[in-house]
């Protein structure tokens, strides 16, 4: 997706995709979408139920049989491109174990296509606002749970889902090189999520790290 802006136009075109994603879903038994996703099903009778998990560490419940997200506090539905992302990880996971591998947007399927759109709203406007701070950086990273990974310079794991996390890179940059960022994936990624999907998680997380360190 080249822009990660999202207009009345866009809300309604997810709102429609939503609902083919949801029939999709609705013909697998709810237990072994569980296993397959990595998410407790807490039956309420023979035909209704719940599954719930964390996403981006928000206890979250997604609703059975109409599979519909809700945050478990508040108990307010998600918006449409929330229940989006939530929608395509129930039809994508298969339950493929992860991998200790990580590899970038490119490697993706389809990824390469995309790849220079994805890096204008992820890695280059993280440098446009982090530079060569690396302090800042990781104040920011660890103020959204971040988990420290060694790789360059300073790096962190973000959670998303119980099967999908990203990795952010940073490289301090010197007299010969300018610094840089990228947004890694699992390499096992494409069996959790579409590549759309994986580049609107990508700017949520960037975005959510600049107004950690801008505010």
């Amino acid at each position: 997706m080249k822009n990660q802006d999202f207009n009345q136009s866009d809300i309604d075109r997810f709102a429609r995709r939503n609902n083919e994603l949801r029939e999709q879903i609705s013909k697998i038994d709810p237990q072994q979408l569980a296993m397959k996703t990595e998410t407790i099903y807490k039956p309420e009778n023979d035909t209704k139920g719940r599954f719930e998990f964390t996403y981006w560490h928000k206890k979250v419940f997604f609703s059975y049989p109409d599979f519909i997200l809700y945050d478990q506090d508040s108990q307010k539905e998600f918006p449409e491109k929330e229940q989006a992302m939530i929608l395509y990880y129930f039809n994508t996971a298969n339950g493929t174990a992860l991998s200790e591998d990580w590899i970038s947007f490119s490697e993706l399927p389809d990824g390469m296509f995309y790849n220079q759109a994805f890096l204008s709203y992820t890695g280059k406007k993280l440098v446009q606002h982090f530079q060569n701070d690396k302090a800042g950086f990781e104040r920011a990273a660890l103020s959204l749970s971040g988990h420290a990974y060694p790789l360059g310079n300073a790096s962190f794991i973000f959670k998303v889902l119980p099967r999908i996390s990203l990795l952010v890179v940073h490289w301090l940059g010197d007299d010969d090189f300018p610094p840089s960022f990228q947004v890694l994936f699992n390499a096992a990624a494409q069996h959790y999520m579409v590549t759309d999907g994986y580049a609107i998680l990508g700017s949520i997380l960037c975005g959510r790290l600049i107004h950690s360190y801008t505010k």
